[in-house]
């Protein structure tokens, strides 16, 4: 089951969903290079993203 995004802020939520990233387990394949080149994602929006997909126990690509 796909695990819903955190609250990230409106900008990086749109450029997720322009992506079609819609869930933590797809954040975490894009990458977080990847994601961060992505307009609206910004330094807060990856922190964010990065410690949701931690505590799942997910993996994040570099």
């Amino acid at each position: 089951m796909a695990t819903k995004l955190p609250v990230i802020g409106a900008p990086a939520t749109r450029a997720l969903e322009k992506a079609g990233i819609t869930s933590l387990e797809q954040a975490g394949d894009t990458g977080i290079k990847a994601l961060a080149a992505l307009h609206g994602v910004g330094p807060k929006a990856l922190k964010i993203l990065s410690e949701a997909i931690a505590q799942r126990g997910l993996k994040m690509k570099s």
